[in-house]
């Protein structure tokens, strides 16, 4: 009798070790699932205006942010060249100072 008792205790135990992983298991994933907000994401997709709207926004923001960068970039860039102009490089000036006409003309035309 003592070796089946001491065999069912056994199981017992292995039985809430099983239950206490899958405790913890249960509580990453619920934290997980939290911080992927995947609630929202859901209701998000099952309203389509919505989901319209915010990429529409979404869309336009980082149409406007490229435009932006690439206009700062494009002027340091012309700004350098101008500065190389100066230096009046043999070879390379002569090239810059046409390659900055051309910008110009097409900036003004």
């Amino acid at each position: 009798m003592s070796e089946r008792r001491r065999s069912e205790e056994d199981e017992c135990y292995r039985q809430r070790q099983l239950q206490r992983r899958l405790i913890v298991r249960l509580a990453r994933l619920s934290q997980d699932l939290e911080k992927f907000n995947l609630a929202g994401y859901i209701n998000l997709l099952n309203n389509p205006r919505r989901y319209l709207l915010v990429n529409f926004t979404g869309g336009i923001f980082r149409g406007l942010g490229f435009a932006l960068g690439a206009t700062l970039l494009a002027a340091l860039l012309l700004y350098f060249l101008q500065r190389l102009v100066v230096l009046n490089l043999p070879l390379i000036g002569d090239f810059i100072a046409e390659l900055i006409k051309i910008v110009n003309e097409q900036l003004k035309g």
